[in-house]
This record gives C-alpha cells, structure tokens and sequence, in this order.
C-alpha cells in the first residue's frame, strides 16, 4: 500500500517513540526487580552476619532447649523481636522453623501455609550450608539458615512472595502506560509539526519541478532557511535559472540557425541568379556584340568568385565552430606582420585616393599566435575601413603596448555605424546597409571570422562607431597567446 512521506514520517517517529518508551519502561522495571532481589539478600546476609551475633546467639540458645516444642517456641519469639531487622513487618515476608534433617514445617508466620516445598535453599540448608541462592525466575524469595541445637537441628526460613515488587511493578507500570499515552499523543502532534516542516519544502519542490517541466520558469521558490532543505531550495532555483538560460540559448540557436540557413540561401541565390540572368542572354543572343560579350562574361566572373568567397567563409566559420579549424602558433613580430599588411592594402586605399598611414611603437614585442590567421584580420579590418570610407578619406593603422598585450587599432573617417546596429556587426550574415554591402562585394561574415580568430588567440575586439565620423575597431592579442593552447 502507497503512503505519503507525510505518513511515513510520522508513522517511523510514532513506532521510535512507542519503542523507545518501551524498552525504556522494561528496563526500569527489571531494574527495580533487581534492586528489590539484591535488597532482600543482602538484608538477609546482614541480619544473620556476625554484626547481628545477639539473634544469631538467642536463636542457637533457643534451639538447644530440651523439648522442641520450647526450642520453636523461642526461635518464634527471637524472631518476632526481631522483625524489624528482617523486614517481616510488610506482610509480603514471612518467616518459619523447619525441621532440620527432613525440611518439615514446625511453626510459622503464615499460619495459612501448612507445607512448603523442598526448595534449593532449603535442600542447602539441610545439608547444614546457608541456601541463599537467588533465582530471578521464581514467584518468591527465599533464604535458609541452619540453626544447630543440641542432638536436634533446625532451619530458619525466611520466605517473600515478591508482593511488594509486583505491586510496585504494576505501578510503575501504570505510570510508564500513562506517560506512553501522553508521550505519544504528544509525539504524534510534534511529529505531525516535524513532517510538515520538512514534507512542505519537498511538495513545493516538487510541484516547482512540475512547473519547470512545463516550461514554466516564472516563480522561483523562496526559503529563508540555511539547513539542507534551504540549501536544495536554493540548488533548485539555481538549476532552473541554468535551465531556462540554456532553452533560451537553444531558442537563440535555433533562430539564428534558421536565419543563417535563410541567410546562406539568399546570399547564394544572388550571385547564381546574376550568373544565369547573363548567361542565359548569351545563349539566347548569339550575335552581341564582342565587348557586351566580354563585360557580361566579367560579371559571371565576378558572381562566380564572390559565391567562392562566400563558401570559403562559410566552411572557415564551420571548422571554426567544429573545433578544426587549424591554428599554427608561434611568436613573430606584429610590427612585421602590419608592414606587410599595409603594402599589400596601400595601393587600393590609394585607389579610393586615402590617405592611409601607420603608426607602430618602436619595439613592439612579440607576440604568440597565427601568423597568417591575424594578418587575414588586418587586411579585413583595413579593406572595410577603405570601402566604407567615401574616396579622398583617412585610414589609420595604430600598434601599441597595452599591458601584457598589444592593441592594434584601425580608425577612419568614413560613413560610420548607426548606435543601433554597432552590437551586431560581429554576427554571421548582419548588414547595416545590405545594398551597399553588396554592392562592394562583402558577404557580411568577415567581422564574424575576425572575431572568431581574435577569440581563438585569447584576445578581444571592440568597436566604437558615430554615423558620418567614422569607426575604430581596437583589438588586443596577449602576448603569450592563449592560455590552452
């Protein structure tokens, strides 16, 4: 049968309670029968000890009397002004004279006991040993204790039928069975303040997981408390904050997957639909003219090629993402690799009639990264900067120390970035001015690569950009390159 972990709980502290009480009462009842034995016998061991030699004298003195008759009449007397001592005065104790060779009952007490039986203590007794021995088992405590007397023998008998014990066993126990009832009724009722302080927190975890199971991550739960449920409470929120952050990533993912797929598509179906347009004009008028021939063949060309760089891009970017994309580390001089990116770019900044300089810091120090990978950077960085910036223009390269790195800055006065799309100009496929970026050639995924590049050699780039004043793009590449690597 299914119970709730509210029912269990207080199920377990109901049967811990009532054991507990149980075992606690049990002991405390053999612990006064014990105490009750150990009384008897060492009271009995102490009155006919040598400290009491008067009862022990009198009682050997009354059984050296001639008839026995006078001997048990006297042993009754001496113990009878004796009773205090031997704790007969209770009415559980009694006490009686048995003969010494055959055990039988001569006079006692207890007038209603007419026979005893031949006990072990008695069976001791007549073999003129003291029979003392205690047995827990047995309804009674005895004590046996020859008592020479001439040519005759006798035994003293003193004999408790456990009265007092029981008794106070049967109170003790009614006692214990009320305190039970009141410990229980008590228990239960902590119990059931117990299970709740603990079962709530857990049911409104769990309701919490059904929400989050559902999609529902607007009402973390509250807990004030720093035992082990609050430190859950609080894993718990924790976890659904990284859940819902991560669904929403793989949302964003997915958006922009679907958008790249779009992006791909129609970037492609551009150049391919040019490419077809020009050729199917050619195939179709076969008497043009050489020179709409041969600039028609310039624009398949031209489509051909920018659909070339375009895979190149796109497959740079995969590898990028798959982890392959192969870096090939190892320390060069910036300054080299900026000279060289400036004389292979200076003719088109020349060609737009830039003014294109540089201004590098005289030993500059090494840095650790890909040669080829960061010189494809600069050239991207630089080639925008000439696009962008109309004809007559400035573009300038600056190198620096900065800290345990360097930062390289490429600034123009061109046509600038409106304040809205700067944060987005590093992602795949984004455009601020589709039209125009066409038209110069770009496929909208060269600042992606750059970042990604950039990234890869543990270093960071920025951009800072006013409409119609221009942009400045600063990156910063650490001196001994990435720390993984």
């Amino acid at each position: 049968m299914n119970r709730s972990l509210y029912t269990r709980l207080v199920l377990i502290i109901f049967v811990l309670i009532l054991t507990l009480t149980a075992v606690m009462g049990a002991f405390l009842m053999r612990r006064i029968q014990g105490f009750y034995i150990d009384d008897f016998y060492t009271k009995m061991s102490q009155a006919f000890s040598s400290a009491n030699a008067q009862m022990v004298t009198d009682l050997r003195n009354a059984a050296a009397q001639p008839s026995e008759d006078e001997a048990v009449t006297e042993m009754i007397a001496t113990l009878r002004s004796n009773a205090g001592l031997l704790g007969i005065a209770t009415g559980a104790r009694s006490y009686f004279i048995l003969d010494g060779e055959t055990g039988a009952l001569l006079q006692g007490s207890d007038t209603a006991v007419t026979e005893l039986p031949a006990t072990a203590n008695i069976l001791m007794a007549m073999m003129g040993k003291t029979g003392d021995v205690s047995d827990s088992r047995a309804a009674y405590m005895d004590v046996a204790i020859p008592i020479p007397g001439g040519d005759r023998s006798y035994i003293v008998y003193i004999r408790d039928n456990k009265a007092t014990v029981t008794k106070l066993s049967g109170d003790i126990f009614s006692i214990i069975l009320e305190a039970m009832l009141i410990g229980l009724v008590i228990s239960v009722a902590l119990s059931l303040l117990l299970a709740r302080a603990m079962v709530t927190p857990i049911q409104n975890l769990t309701c919490a997981a059904r929400r989050v199971a559902g999609g529902d991550f607007s009402d973390p739960l509250e807990s004030k408390a720093k035992d082990e449920i609050g430190v859950l409470t609080q894993t718990f929120n924790d976890m659904a904050g990284q859940l819902e952050s991560t669904l929403g990533d793989l949302k964003r993912s997915e958006q922009m997957r679907r958008e790249f797929v779009a992006n791909v598509s129609h970037e492609l179906r551009t150049p391919i639909t040019s490419i077809r347009g020009y050729a199917e004009t050619m195939q179709d008028q076969a008497g043009l003219p050489p020179e709409t021939q041969k600039e028609f063949l310039g624009v398949i060309v031209n489509e051909s090629d920018r659909m070339t760089k375009i895979v190149q891009d796109l497959l740079t970017l995969s590898k990028f993402d798959a982890g392959t994309g192969g870096f090939s580390f190892a320390y060069f001089s910036p300054e080299k690799a900026l000279i060289s990116v400036y004389s292979a770019m200076i003719l088109e900044a020349q060609r737009h009639k830039h003014l294109f300089t540089v201004d590098i810091q005289e030993q500059l120090p090494e840095i650790r990264g890909d040669r080829a990978r960061l010189e494809q950077v600069f050239m991207n960085l630089i080639s925008n900067a000439i696009k962008y910036t109309p004809d007559g223009g400035h573009v300038h390269l600056l190198a620096r120390t900065a800290g345990e790195g360097v930062q390289i800055t490429v600034q123009d006065d061109g046509i600038g970035i409106p304040e809205a799309d700067v944060p987005h100009v590093f992602e795949r496929f984004y455009r601020v001015d589709k039209a125009r970026s066409r038209e110069s050639g770009g496929t909208g995924l060269g600042l992606s690569i750059a970042k990604e590049i950039v990234e890869r050699h543990g270093g960071t780039i920025a951009i800072t950009s006013v409409v119609r004043e221009g942009t400045s793009i600063t990156l910063t590449l650490p001196i001994g390159g990435p720390e993984d690597v």
